[in-house]
């Protein structure tokens, strides 16, 4: 548990004292008070670093904590927010899952999007086919979106053979990946994200999120360290990272990603 005032939390998170108050409200975090003091759990902090990153893209604290809650009564027993991947798109929050983003109040995935991020925003663009060739993988890409809420395992075939058909198909890969993982054949999953050619940041990213359930926590710092070469702007790589170098007892390593993450909310809100 850390000790932090209002103060602390609006330098690191750029959250106002009311909205860390709304959160603690709705059960969202869970603070403790000792020696006169509020004490936050990491997981607390993850939670806030979700909350500010939703607020500079102007979603209402309302809707924030109406979301966080219906997310947490959907949850499994045991689990937590932060298992979830949450960002705007527009005024709506959305789950991020690979390089596709689901909205938890309808369920429904944003199919043949592209996302890009401007200014801390995502904003979803008609996707164009790069060449002729990729045009089956895609097809085959878009009826395994088009499945994944109704039939998994049947999802997980047809991106396979997506794969099959083109083996460079990296959203394929990153989504059977997930899907593997959701399941539980965590093995298999790191099988597919290592299988491929292409090294992209949300597949080592992924790569690294698998390798902690796996315990590997040594090979997941080395995996978002990847997922930085490639992209130095993926903030949650650093997040993680802080997260796991606190773990490893490496306050310095720690402090250093959490603060290069600050810096970049900053910059994203400027």
């Amino acid at each position: 548990m850390h000790a932090y005032d209002t103060k602390d939390l609006e330098r690191l998170f750029g959250l106002p004292a009311s909205a860390v108050r709304a959160l603690a409200r709705s059960g969202n975090i869970h603070p403790v008070r000792r020696a006169g003091r509020l004490h936050y759990s990491f997981q607390d902090l993850l939670v806030l670093r979700t909350a500010s990153a939703l607020r500079a893209a102007n979603i209402s604290s309302q809707r924030i904590n109406r979301t966080l809650q219906q997310l947490r009564s959907a949850l499994p027993a045991g689990s937590d927010l932060n298992r979830l991947s949450l960002t705007a798109l527009g005024n709506r929050i959305a789950i991020r899952e690979g390089q596709t983003l689901r909205e938890p109040e309808t369920g429904q995935y944003a199919l043949a999007l592209e996302i890009v991020e401007e200014k801390g925003r995502l904003h979803v663009i008609a996707r164009q086919d790069a060449a002729e060739s990729e045009a089956s993988a895609d097809e085959l890409y878009m009826k395994a979106l088009a499945l994944e809420e109704i039939d998994p395992q049947g999802a997980r075939a047809v991106y396979e053979s997506c794969l099959e058909a083109h083996p460079a198909h990296v959203d394929a890969r990153i989504n059977l990946g997930r899907l593997l993982h959701l399941a539980g054949r965590l093995r298999e999953a790191e099988h597919i994200y290592r299988s491929g050619d292409q090294r992209e940041p949300f597949l080592v990213f992924n790569l690294a999120v698998l390798l902690e359930d796996l315990d590997r926590e040594p090979d997941a710092i080395t995996a978002y360290r990847e997922a930085l070469a490639l992209d130095p702007q993926f903030a949650d790589a650093h997040f993680n990272l802080a997260r796991l170098y606190e773990r490893a007892r490496d306050p310095k390593a720690s402090l250093r990603h959490l603060l290069a993450y600050r810096r970049m909310i900053d910059g994203q809100g400027a």
